[in-house]
């Protein structure tokens, strides 16, 4: 029995998605709940899974096409065979899949197939044609590995990613437009690539635009020491099992220990004494939190996402570090779950991963702070300045940021915010003792 597949709902605020890459191809046989395709929204990416035993018999929706929760983009025949591997069950299916894609003639051309496959002709897929046109190829010129010898988006992108070579020893180049050839001057060629947004970039520069629209944005900055975490961490970090290369902290909590968990429980530490940086605007009034949920910016497979720790004063070293190496893991894997990035009273960011020394991060809304690492550089400062021991030393220095939203937060509570992280982290003993 014939069955819809449809575009689940995936948050109360979310209409339209994205539909990523689908995992099986038409004909196709599938298990109950092994995914089927990749939907993307404006902050996670999910997998819809198989209703059933069977295979997918129409595919309606391609990677990159828009579409809304509830619509259908495919269709689904529970307890089906599934697609066979002899090329006679392939070529009687051709039909069929050539007749339904009959009312899609106006966006859809037959083209060569590939010489190698030995048929005729092709169908090409919408998301296919529009890949060909914005690389300026024929159908013709781009092998077909889709079902019943369908022309999809990947094989054009394969295509212009890996060209295959010509019989004359050079690689067919995309036809471009006369402008875009060269320059006056020879150079070369020029080409442009025009590629759609994802919803989760049109997110991110969606709150990023609002929040320099709404906030009145200031940024502060301080340096602190890092002798004292990095000998900490480093002792800690030491290697006691030769067999297994596991640390002294390692051994006992499976995690290492970072630099972010001495930065989350130093924030923390600030926030409870400077609410106001915990708080945000609602309309006319400031509503202050006596928690702090803190959102770890994190780089994934598909962009910048922030999970938050939930109550973060009360988590401990090992707990903060477990939480963001899972969180990194599901990043990567584009597994984040939308309640993994709800919410959140404070963010910090951390470009120093990728050499920043210096930086202005942008308030996450309807937050009001947010804190910047950057990289850890050794240079010359004063040890114990107007003290008989004063002395100049090679100290291992990061630059901090603070960002604020100036409605809701003075000048001199973020200043003094940002120098009592600093203290912590060059005293953390003050953690333990909470002095």
């Amino acid at each position: 029995m014939p069955t819809d597949l449809i575009v689940p709902q995936v948050g109360e605020s979310i209409t339209e998605v994205q539909i990523g890459r689908w995992l099986k191809n038409e004909g196709d046989a599938v298990k109950k709940d092994e995914p089927l395709v990749e939907i993307e929204t404006d902050k996670v990416t999910l997998e819809l899974p198989a209703p059933a035993d069977g295979s997918i018999t129409k595919i309606t929706h391609q990677q990159g096409d828009d579409a809304n929760v509830g619509d259908v983009i495919g269709t689904f025949e529970e307890g089906a065979a599934g697609n066979a591997t002899s090329p006679k069950k392939e070529e009687s299916a051709k039909p069929k899949a050539e007749q339904s894609e009959a009312s899609d003639s106006t966006t859809t051309k037959p083209a060569a197939a590939h010489a190698a496959a030995g048929s005729t002709a092709t169908t090409v897929m919408p998301a296919a044609q529009r890949a060909l046109d914005e690389h300026g190829l024929n159908a013709g010129d781009v092998p077909a590995t889709g079902p019943g010898g369908r022309l999809l988006k990947e094989d054009v992108l394969n295509y212009v990613k890996n060209p295959p070579a010509q019989s004359n020893g050079s690689a067919p180049k995309p036809k471009t437009e006369p402008s875009e050839a060269s320059d006056s001057s020879g150079a070369g060629p020029r080409a442009t690539r025009a590629v759609p947004m994802t919803p989760l970039r049109k997110r991110i520069a969606q709150n990023l635009v609002h929040a320099q629209q709404t906030a009145a944005l200031l940024t502060t900055f301080n340096e602190c020491d890092m002798t004292e975490v990095m000998a900490l961490r480093a002792k800690y970090n030491a290697v006691a099992n030769k067999k297994t290369g596991q640390g002294l902290y390692e051994m006992k909590h499976g995690t290492k220990l970072g630099f972010m968990s001495f930065f989350v429980k130093a924030a923390c530490d600030a926030l409870q004494e400077f609410p106001a940086i915990n708080a945000e605007v609602d309309g006319d009034t400031i509503v202050y939190k006596d928690y702090c949920d803190v959102g770890i910016a994190i780089g994934g497979g598909k962009g910048l996402v922030v999970p938050v720790l939930r109550n973060a004063e009360s988590m401990s070293f090992a707990d903060v570090e477990i939480k963001i190496a899972d969180y990194a893991g599901k990043a990567r894997d584009n597994k984040i779950q939308l309640d993994d990035l709800t919410g959140g009273t404070f963010t910090i960011t951390n470009g120093g991963v990728y050499g920043s020394l210096l930086s202005t991060p942008i308030v996450n809304p309807p937050q009001s702070g947010v804190l910047g690492m950057h990289g850890i550089v050794r240079r010359p400062i004063a040890v114990n300045p107007g003290t008989p021991q004063e002395a100049i030393e090679i100290r291992p220095m990061m630059y901090l940021a603070l960002t604020y939203d100036h409605r809701v937060v003075d000048g001199r509570e973020a200043v003094t915010f940002l120098k009592r992280i600093c203290d912590t982290i060059e005293d953390p003993t003050r953690l333990l003792l909470e002095a």
